[in-house]
């Protein structure tokens, strides 16, 4: 992309996007400035921060939308507007049950549950769709609540929307047993199944 448009193109950690890091906005003022981000750009409130603080200050702002997590998952053949509230796990979850009780919330009322996966890329840590399972596993060991199970039925994704994208649909303790390969993962556990999306799963089991 350098190359293509003779710019040089900075990676903007967290830190740079942050509210308490105006560098950004300040460039804005007097240049042009293109932020770019993986999926949509408003899929984070981090975002929706940058984009308000940059309005404050009279910057004009043009959004070019990207197709997002959100709505990529569709082509597991779940039916996107059957999701419930969207949760991530994050990487050091030790007293972290928050995410369990998504699942639990979702489940009561029929509706899939996408878990979003933590990723550090400053210190190369991504949790893994195995990861994932495992996390919800001792949660429920602890709560008890027979929300999720060895027996329950998830789909593990992988690089969604790239070529070398996995998606696999099985029982919890046979996902556990696969190799995802490389970032970034994503976790479903499916709520109540239409027959048409029982279908497109077995694509994938």
């Amino acid at each position: 992309m350098e190359k293509l448009y003779s710019k040089k193109i900075i990676l903007a950690r967290r830190s740079l996007v942050e509210a308490d890091n105006n560098e950004i906005i300040e460039n804005a003022k007097s240049k042009n400035v293109a932020f770019l981000v993986i999926g949509d750009p408003f899929a984070a409130t981090t975002h929706i921060d940058l984009f308000l603080r940059a309005k404050k200050e009279g910057i004009k702002c043009h959004i070019l939308h990207n197709a997002s997590i959100a709505s990529a998952v569709g082509i597991t053949g779940l039916q996107v507007y059957k999701f419930g509230k969207i949760t991530s796990i994050p990487l050091e979850n030790e007293d972290i049950e928050s995410p369990y009780d998504v699942l639990k919330g979702n489940s009561s009322l029929g509706l899939h549950t996408l878990f979003l996966l933590d990723l550090n890329p400053d210190e190369e840590k991504f949790m893994s769709v195995n990861d994932a399972i495992r996390y919800l596993l001792k949660v429920e060991l602890k709560r008890n609540e027979r929300i999720f199970s060895e027996k329950t039925l998830c789909v593990g994704c992988a690089r969604l929307g790239s070529e070398s994208q996995i998606i696999k649909a099985s029982m919890a303790k046979d996902l556990l047993k696969q190799n995802f390969g490389k970032p970034v993962h994503c976790l479903i556990v499916p709520g109540k199944l239409h027959f048409m999306e029982e279908e497109a799963l077995k694509l994938y089991s």
